[in-house]
């Protein structure tokens, strides 16, 4: 890996969901270790699986990786990170004021912006603190999926903006006081992410036009946030050495395309490709691999089991989903897993079987435009929840609602509260119940944000009502609602997409647990792009498909009672006749 030779002390891997930063970042964090080096690896991905790929069980403070002398990892994990910061704030308080307003500070640090804060707190302790990790040559970030990310990487901006300005005292997190003594911090970690001799943005990437844009857009968003020092890393380019098999050559074809097609912007940027490897990073010994595999040739021996033995495609779901003949379809799990294609599949199958159908997603980077494409159904809308618009609408509202008896003191403050960061929180969360209350007359199918991202939406339900009742004094009909609709199984048939993969399948396995926890019980999982049910010649496919089997299994026999398996398309799954053939063609068994 390039960016290796003259590594910059900070080391910052973002991208796409699913597009393989973990391992990326696991990787150069082990080599740079391996040479002697003393590195601190973090995760500030809200859905980590740093545990996972190191083989080492994590937790929020750095953790010696085995094997790797020199090597420290943790996991910034928020609801750890809420509970440390909740008590930092609130605890010089017990004892000192009545019980009744040290409860009241504790409401107040209890939403979803405490999560979002506090996770930044750590993350800019360790960027912005140089005493924090002054024992590291190299401190390695892993961060979470692009919406995410930019969001992190602009808090700092956003939080010390409004501490600036804000002459209340208050905020959606409590008593600013606290944060105040943050503001230093803060602000050397801005200058800390624009400082090219000292930090590097390692942007990664699949062959694949979405990713490629994806990494694009966020180059450039990176860039006006002073982010320049940048590098990218496409990572699973795939080469045939099969001429004679289809699905190798289609695989191979495709990635040259998206290759060739690249976005100028980034394709000027210092570059690393990373073959793809006929089996998942897991572990140390793989990770000292990456970046040097070469093609792999030996055969393996062909030994699938019969089609016959596999789940049903996607198709065998859609007369069940149909049989209430409206609600909401909710596609979640880890980015990079086709949540979006599953999504839009579903959609237009419903849709041609003549339901009013309406696709729309939660994800900052939403992708169904390009997935749909310029074809229409009848029956079918297309839309999506945009954070801005949905942002300033709210504000509009809650200052007509609210402010039209105060005076103007009292609307300059309410004004104040409203630039704060968290009023897009409730924009969007609102947003979210009004889309899944529109089930009640027609299908609603949401193609969700990533996992953690998703979870802290539908975890922010109380925390919602408390935050706008500070604004508006008014919960709507819709929110309130929620959560009994998203528990009703006969109105909401949430779909977990996966991976025929190690951390996919244990991710979505993570989510369930999390979606049981708060009561809504999923209706299906779908295993998606699975190269098991495929004819492939090719070594490197052959093996990645004797790969897939034990998680297939693991699926079926101990995660869900109906699956679905959709095999990987040789075309791109882009426009109605794509996604008609995935579930057209899956009728029968994959």
């Amino acid at each position: 890996m390039q960016f290796l030779m003259k590594p910059t002390r900070n080391l910052f891997f973002t991208g796409k969901g699913g597009v393989g930063k973990t391992s990326m970042a696991c990787a150069a964090a082990v080599q740079l270790a391996d040479r002697g080096l003393r590195v601190l690896l973090v995760s500030t991905d809200p859905a980590s699986n740093l545990d996972e790929v190191l083989q080492t069980p994590l937790a929020n403070k750095p953790t010696a990786v085995e094997c790797v002398p020199g090597l420290f990892a943790m996991n910034i994990n928020p609801e750890e990170s809420a509970r440390e910061y909740r008590e930092r704030m609130v605890g010089p308080y017990r004892g000192v004021l009545p019980d009744t307003a040290v409860a009241s500070m504790e409401e107040q640090f209890s939403g979803s912006c405490t999560l979002e804060i506090a996770a930044f707190d750590e993350f800019a302790k360790l960027l912005g603190d140089k005493q924090a990790t002054s024992h590291f040559d190299h401190v390695v970030f892993d961060t979470a999926p692009t919406g995410h990310t930019l969001r992190l990487l602009t808090l700092p901006s956003a939080w010390s903006g409004f501490m600036e300005t804000n002459t209340s005292g208050t905020s959606c997190l409590g008593p600013l006081a606290g944060l105040q003594a943050q503001q230093a911090i803060y602000k050397q970690t801005v200058n800390a992410l624009g400082d090219a001799a000292g930090t590097t943005l390692v942007l990664v990437t699949r062959p694949d036009k979405s990713a490629f844009r994806e990494a694009n857009r966020t180059s450039e968003e990176l860039r006006k946030l002073g982010v320049s020092n940048q590098h990218l890393i496409v990572n699973g380019v795939f080469q045939s050495q099969t001429p004679s098999d289809p699905v190798a050559v289609a695989m191979q074809q495709r990635g040259d395309h998206a290759i060739a097609a690249m976005p100028e912007s980034i394709g000027r940027l210092p570059r690393t490709t990373i073959p793809l490897a006929g089996a998942g990073l897991l572990g140390i010994a793989s990770l000292r691999q990456v970046g040097q595999f070469s093609a792999e040739t030996t055969e393996v021996e062909h030994d699938v089991p019969d089609a016959d033995s596999f789940p049903r495609g996607l198709g065998c779901l859609i007369g069940e989903l149909s049989a209430v003949r409206h609600g909401v379809i909710l596609a979640m799990g880890k980015g990079g897993v086709g949540k979006t294609t599953v999504a839009a599949a579903v959609a237009v199958a419903l849709a041609e079987r003549g339901f009013d159908v309406h696709l729309s997603t939660t994800d900052p980077a939403a992708h169904i435009a390009a997935t749909i494409a310029a074809d229409t159904i009848a029956s079918l809308t297309v839309g999506r929840i945009d954070p801005a618009k949905e942002t300033a609408d709210y504000a509009s509202e809650v200052m007509q609602a609210a402010g039209q008896d105060l005076d103007s003191a009292g609307k300059a403050l309410l004004e104040e509260d409203l630039r704060s960061p968290c009023t897009e929180e409730i924009a969007v969360f609102r947003a979210f119940a009004n889309a899944v209350a529109e089930g009640a007359n027609r299908f609603v199918v949401l193609d969700t944000a990533p996992t953690g991202h998703t979870i802290l939406l539908l975890d922010s339900a109380l925390a919602y009502h408390r935050e706008v009742s500070r604004q508006s004094h008014e919960i709507p009909e819709s929110v309130e609602n929620l959560l009994p609709r998203l528990r009703d199984s006969s109105f909401t048939r949430v779909l977990i997409v996966t991976l025929p993969e190690a951390t996919p399948v244990h991710e979505a396995a993570r989510l369930q647990e999390d979606l049981r926890r708060a009561q809504i019980e999923p209706f299906a999982w779908v295993i998606n792009q699975s190269l098991a049910t495929l004819n492939v010649t090719d070594p490197t496919l052959q093996r990645r498909q004797h790969h897939e089997l034990p998680f297939i299994e693991e699926v079926r026999s101990q995660l869900a009672d109906r699956v679905a398996l959709i095999p990987w398309q040789t075309d791109p799954p882009i426009g109605i006749d794509a996604l008609r053939r995935i579930t057209q063609l899956s009728e029968s068994p994959a």
